[in-house]
């Protein structure tokens, strides 16, 4: 009886060792995906570390990933679906792909990050990750500079004025964002109007006798009516915006030029190293 009780405690301990070292390795293969071999693996355990304090700080994948097999027919469509596939289309994410075959470094984002990273912001992305580590064949460093950078951008906020452009059809989205200073200065104006409307509907209303009572039962009368609104046109406006306007302009606005791969829609950029 007491063998087979230690046979069972052995066979549960092996279980939930398998387990939890299964979901470490699967973890891993979500976030670093090292197919290079450039990273150590005490390094690729740091990048996992920040990746998924990014991940719950801004609700969106970050992902690094690094290959010599990326398909160099169609690389942009394989970093895209790359993202794509392990999230989900159109979820939150962003990944940076080396690719050490085509000599290319890839950013894909999806999602919300597509706002927060417009192509002026992914350009300047690329520009820190190029000079600090890629340049110099310091990968982890240059992954660093990414998280940074990614992180820099999504807490300075979607820029004001944002728009998204299709790449294949150039139709323009704009997204109307309000600043803290805005909605503080609208709800300061709002509380104000509220409390003029009560005093004034107070003073007016209110009885000089105060034992005075309506007689409300005999004076009062209730009608209900049925009622549809139905929406019978909508439009959306499109323009095509000259390439010299899609750049944006100082501190990293403008705004995010997509396009679709695999049925998702992403945004993005790369760079030659």
């Amino acid at each position: 009886m007491k063998k087979m009780s230690r046979f069972l405690l052995i066979i549960v301990f092996s279980l939930l060792t398998y387990f939890a070292f299964s979901s470490r390795t699967t973890y891993a293969a979500e976030n670093v995906l090292d197919d290079a071999g450039l990273l150590t693996n005490q390094q690729i355990a740091k990048l996992e570390s920040r990746l998924a304090e990014a991940q719950q700080q801004t609700k969106a994948t970050f992902m690094i990933a690094t290959s010599y097999d990326l398909d160099q027919d169609d690389p942009r469509y394989a970093v895209d679906r790359t993202l794509g596939d392990t999230i989900g289309n159109d979820e939150n994410g962003i990944l940076l792909y080396l690719d050490m075959t085509g000599r290319q470094v890839y950013i894909s984002t999806s999602g919300n990050m597509i706002h927060y990273m417009t192509d002026s912001r992914i350009e300047d992305t690329l520009d820190a990750v190029y000079d600090n580590g890629l340049s110099s064949e310091e990968y982890y460093q240059a992954f660093n500079t990414f998280i940074d950078e990614t992180l820099y951008y999504f807490n300075e906020g979607i820029p004001s004025g944002h728009y998204t452009i299709d790449e294949a059809t150039g139709k323009v989205t704009m997204y109307r964002t309000i600043t803290l200073f805005e909605g503080g200065l609208a709800f300061l104006g709002a509380l104000i109007l509220s409390g003029i409307f009560f005093f004034v509907v107070k003073s007016r209303y209110q009885l000089k006798k105060p034992s005075y009572e309506y007689e409300y039962r005999q004076q009062g009368q209730l009608t209900l009516t049925d009622q549809k609104d139905q929406l019978t046109n909508s439009f959306v406006t499109t323009r095509r915006i000259p390439r010299s306007e899609k750049s944006g302009g100082g501190g990293g606005g403008g705004g995010s030029t997509t396009h679709s791969s695999g049925g998702g829609t992403f945004g993005g950029g790369s760079r030659g190293f």
